[in-house]
This record gives C-alpha cells, structure tokens and sequence, in this order.
C-alpha cells in the first residue's frame, strides 16, 4: 500500500465533486515528476486530496481503481492518469496546520509545494487522517 497527496483547486474539481461520483479521471497532469508518481500507483493505493488555492489543505480521502493509463486530455501519449473513487471527506487538515505540526517538517507536500502527485509516507498519512 502506498499513499499520495493529489492536489486539486476546489474552483474546477473538488473533494465534493468527487463525492458526486462513483470514480473520476485524475488527468490533466503536466509534470514529469509528478506523471513518474502516477505511474507508481497501484489500484487500492490511498490518497488524500488537496484542495489549493484559497483554502489550503486536506479535505477528503480517495483510493485509486485503475492505474495509469494515456490521458485522453492530453496532445501526446506521454502522459498519463488515473482513476480515483472517493472513500469520505476527512476534518479540514489546513496547511498551516500541516507547516506547524512538528512530525510534518519533512513531508513531501511542504518540499515540493507546486507538485500535484506527492508521495506521503505511512507516518504522515496517518497523522493526517487520524
């Protein structure tokens, strides 16, 4: 099992419009480091979704359900996406509580801040969860 931050802007695709659905289309990732992170997802794989832009922070938990496949957005077939399915909305875990929690110093979402595909270790994602 591994486990991913995906950040999102509430404004075009929220935790709640997941909800909506049974899965989405994670696509639209233009990053080579963060596509590489794609491809290492396996189905069951949890992640915990972000919502940047005004308010920032964890607000729901997703599991992937299909892995990497091409991205139909996408002009070339280097990039890829993956399906996610909501599992339920977590207590808003903001990102100046992430910043000040003392055993966050180090997660990858505060030393790669503009990816949106992170690996989260075991540790981190269940201080955020729990």
């Amino acid at each position: 099992m591994q486990y991913w931050i995906l950040k999102t802007e509430p404004e075009t695709f929220s935790f709640e419009d997941l909800e909506k659905k049974s899965y989405e289309m994670w696509d639209g990732v233009r990053n080579y480091q963060a596509r590489n992170n794609m491809k290492q997802m396996q189905s069951g794989d949890l992640c915990l979704i972000y919502h940047s832009g005004k308010e920032k922070g964890i607000v729901g938990l997703a599991k992937v359900v299909k892995t990497a496949y091409p991205d139909p957005t996408a002009d070339s077939d280097q990039w890829v996406c993956v399906d996610v399915a909501p599992v339920k909305p977590l207590p808003f875990f903001t990102l100046e509580q992430i910043k000040s929690h003392p055993d966050l110093s180090d997660i990858g979402l505060l030393r790669q801040s503009r990816l949106s595909v992170i690996p989260v270790s075991e540790k981190h994602f269940h201080i955020l969860t729990n």
